[in-house]
């Protein structure tokens, strides 16, 4: 006999998810397919990311190249720049034509998307049989400069130009297409790239950053429609998303699950600079970066969790900041290791470095 409760139950839900969303309610297999794929492009460049940040700060100093580093200035100025942006994101989109703007960012994310994913492929084509013979001894030269004045430096080899003109290509059908997967592959080469690339400078300001993010997710989300509704009708790999519907209509489905990109970017920028803080410490110990990992991921499935059941966006931040804030530097406490964690710095340790070998 059928349980009647059981019954009512999945007559309920898809009819709650119908009028949250306002589209095709998605079947139970559908939702925990797209949230698992979301959870899976959430994690992925967060690992990923994270050790290539290490390889990256590592040749930038030894080659003399500044890594973009985010002063204590920047850190309070974030969220008020962050926040200006995104309402008159949505002025443009609320009140006037939404075209016009998706055409001009379409058209930012296709030069900036394929250099992420230029940056992304390189390794992949120098593993392809024959690669080998595109690497130059030396490697080419782009210099823009004026006098002592130098606007623009670029150096390449011809495997970053076979990289470049397979992004390119792959460039071209994001804008005609528009198709999530494109969407998703230029997302995910961004947050790979930005994990990789930023640098908080400090483990104190990597606390601070995220705890005033975690104010700014929660008012921009609970306390306006301005993020829903960016989110929604801002055509651009600034979200990762996955169709609810896959089950029925596969790779043409259209009712989205989302995840935005600064819900990988910001905390994966903390976790890598924990990667970075074990490794300076020259033990083979990755007690922290898998503390915050491991941190990520609990507060990513807590956002899921609590998404899933009030069927309303939910500000993935509200979670993700104290669990990859206060899990590592609970671990600190314990360990007794809390005060060298929170002062960390990465400027002050290269200084340091500098001057030991100028009184050697």
């Amino acid at each position: 006999m059928e349980d009647p409760v059981a019954q009512t139950v999945e007559e309920v839900v898809p009819e709650v998810v119908k009028n949250v969303t306002g589209r095709a309610a998605a079947s139970t297999e559908g939702l925990t397919l797209a949230y698992i794929s979301l959870f899976l492009m959430a994690v992925v460049p967060i690992f990923w990311g994270s050790f290539r940040s290490i390889s990256y700060h590592r040749k930038s100093k030894e080659n003399g190249e500044a890594v973009e580093t985010m002063s204590t200035k920047d850190v309070y100025m974030f969220p008020i720049l962050a926040s200006s942006m995104l309402f008159g994101i949505y002025l443009v989109v609320k009140y006037l034509s939404a075209d016009h703007l998706n055409l001009v960012v379409a058209s930012y994310f296709f030069i900036v998307g394929s250099l992420a994913l230029t940056a992304i492929l390189r390794p992949v084509v120098g593993i392809i049989p024959g690669a080998s013979l595109l690497v130059e001894t030396e490697l080419y030269h782009l210099k823009f400069n004026k006098g002592s004045n130098i606007y623009l430096e670029c150096k390449f080899d011809m495997l970053h130009v076979v990289s470049m003109v397979l992004s390119a290509a792959f460039g071209v059908w994001y804008l005609m297409k528009k198709h999530w997967l494109a969407n998703n592959i230029f997302g995910l080469a961004f947050s790979v790239n930005g994990i990789e690339m930023i640098s908080l400078g400090s483990v104190k300001n990597g606390c601070i950053l995220l705890s005033l993010l975690f104010f700014y997710d929660i008012f921009w989300v609970f306390g306006t429609e301005v993020m829903v509704e960016v989110a929604k009708n801002l055509d651009a790999p600034i979200k990762v998303v996955f169709p609810m519907d896959f089950i029925e209509n596969g790779i043409f489905g259209s009712n989205f699950a989302m995840l935005g990109l600064g819900d990988i970017v910001l905390p994966g920028v903390f976790i890598a600079l924990l990667l970075r803080y074990d490794v300076s410490k020259g033990e083979d110990s990755k007690l922290y970066f898998y503390s915050g990992f491991m941190a990520y991921i609990l507060g990513l499935a807590m956002t899921i969790g609590v998404l899933t059941i009030f069927n309303a966006a939910q500000p993935a931040l509200l979670y993700l900041v104290p669990t990859c804030v206060g899990i590592p530097l609970l671990v600190g406490l314990v360990k007794g290791d809390f005060a060298t964690l929170f002062a960390y710095d990465e400027e002050t340790k290269e200084e340091a470095k500098v001057d030991e070998k100028k009184t050697e």
